[in-house]
């Protein structure tokens, strides 16, 4: 086959450093723009983002030589970036070192951005630590729960 066909796409979960609430509702808008300017400039799309003060998910789409570990590291680190050199912020931003991806199945894509869009209803019942976990376990990821941060 002389052409490479794929849908690679995944659901990112990554929380500011220390789960410090530092994404208020006047920041959002302009970091999630920012964000997607991201993933479009690695021809990527993004598909939702949501999130909470201390931690965002991200529906992405990226082609197959754009691997996963190498989104992620450009993600965090050109906001990150972008969000210290702008005016009006005290202290530095950072993002935790590690993170979560999920493939989903298209068949998933609309639930998986509803769920992103609900965010704030969400964590109104269920902290990060046990979304996290429930995500780990729905995907089959093992670990250990001495290791999750919240």
């Amino acid at each position: 086959m002389a052409t490479t066909f794929s849908n690679l796409v995944y659901h990112i979960v990554f929380s500011t450093k220390n789960r410090l609430p530092l994404i208020g509702p006047a920041e959002r808008n302009s970091l999630y723009e920012y964000i997607g300017g991201i993933v479009r400039a690695e021809r990527g799309a993004l598909l939702e983002i949501g999130g909470m003060p201390d931690h965002i998910h991200l529906l992405v789409r990226f082609k197959p030589d754009f691997p996963v570990p190498a989104a992620v590291r450009t993600i965090k680190a050109n906001s990150s970036r972008w969000w210290n050199e702008r005016r009006g912020h005290n202290g530095r931003f950072e993002w935790q070192a590690g993170y979560g991806v999920f493939s989903v199945s298209e068949s998933q894509v609309p639930k998986v951005q509803r769920y992103i869009q609900t965010q704030e209803e969400h964590h109104s019942r269920v902290s990060f630590r046990e979304e996290l976990i429930e995500l780990l376990k729905r995907h089959g990821i093992p670990f250990e729960e001495r290791f999750l941060l919240g």
